[in-house]
């Protein structure tokens, strides 16, 4: 059985007292970090991107729903991770996606709109939708650059020869890769702001924040750091894990 360091409580507050100056010091970073974020110069869109939402077809700045700033989730459907006949949506993009509807009434108060976009018919993205319980809006790219525009989907021949992912080449690309892609309106045209890709989409993702807390952490195998993703209504009862660490 795994076991872990035990001490009396002045050694673990001696020890949380120098934790806290590492945490105070890693707030500050991010808050650094999202000032130089807020700080990128904006490119402005002049390409028109049609997309099929729920009321019909819709350029990139109607989605924008009268706000003046949109955050794009690039939802990876009928490719991804544990995909099903019945269940096409990516089981990670899926676990981000149940992120989203308890922030979207925040967002919208902060004049941000929230949607996810995928390269999948319409009626495919509703007919997930309602199986998982989502409200948030989510519209189909199929038959448009878009996604393959903001970098987050490979042509043919870019899955054999290689393409830019992530602000890097790869060799091989995959289909569909995971991203967000960030948006403002401003003087009338649509400028992009900002997209993070793999890893970066960790920050969308609540629960990863609880792990964090947590005695055992994130309790991943580096090498499959996403085997113990399910969709939320796919969990067993009792946890399918041991912890993989060991201590003193």
């Amino acid at each position: 059985m795994t076991k872990h360091r035990t001490g009396t409580r002045e050694e673990w507050l001696a020890e949380r007292l120098q934790l806290l100056k590492a945490e105070k010091e890693l707030t500050r970073l991010s808050d650094e970090v999202a000032r130089q974020r807020q700080e990128l110069a904006w490119v402005r869109i002049d390409k028109e991107y049609r997309l099929e939402t729920d009321d019909g077809s819709a350029t990139l700045a109607d989605l924008f729903q009268g706000r003046s700033q949109l955050l794009v989730y690039h939802f990876m459907f009928g490719y991804g991770f544990r995909l099903t006949d019945e269940r096409r949506g990516c089981t990670g993009c899926s676990l981000i996606a149940d992120h989203f509807d308890g922030a979207i009434p925040h967002l919208n108060g902060r004049d941000i709109t929230l949607v996810c976009a995928s390269i999948a018919p319409l009626q495919e993205l509703q007919d997930y939708k309602r199986q998982m319980g989502w409200r948030f809006p989510w519209v189909s790219s199929l038959g448009s650059d878009f996604n393959y525009d903001f970098g987050v989907a490979f042509t043919e021949e870019q899955q054999r020869r290689g393409a830019y992912y992530n602000f890097q080449h790869v060799d091989k690309a995959e289909p569909q890769k995971e991203g967000m892609s960030v948006f403002a309106l401003q003087d009338g045209a649509v400028h992009h702001a900002y997209s993070t890709y793999a890893r970066g989409t960790e920050a969308l993702m609540g629960t990863y924040r609880f792990l964090d807390l947590a005695p055992w952490g994130r309790n991943e195998d580096v090498a499959f750091r996403n085997s113990w993703w399910r969709r939320h209504d796919e969990y067993d009862k009792r946890p399918d894990w041991t912890p993989k660490t060991t201590c003193c």
